[in-house]
């Protein structure tokens, strides 16, 4: 059986959580925290966006190649029934 590996670690527990709480609170005050949140979360839906529009220029590139391989295949194709 395969055993996954968390990537950064253990994943902090309730009492851990509350830590980094209290101290988000005491570092950015608790008014600061919301806006923080929001920009994060406009942030990471900005690079979501982008990381499809990537996928699928990728996609279509590769589309596109396999095409005109395929198109240069039927041609050479023909140019030897044709001979």
């Amino acid at each position: 059986m395969v055993e996954m590996i968390p990537l950064f670690g253990p994943v902090p527990g309730g009492m851990e959580m509350m830590v980094i709480l209290l101290i988000a609170v005491l570092l950015f005050g608790a008014n600061k925290i919301p806006k923080l949140a929001r920009s994060t979360g406009e942030a990471m839906g900005e690079f979501k966006k982008g990381r499809q529009e990537v996928e699928e220029e990728l996609r279509e590139m590769q589309d596109d190649g396999t095409e005109s391989i395929n198109t240069e295949s039927t041609d050479t194709e023909t140019e030897t029934n044709n001979s």
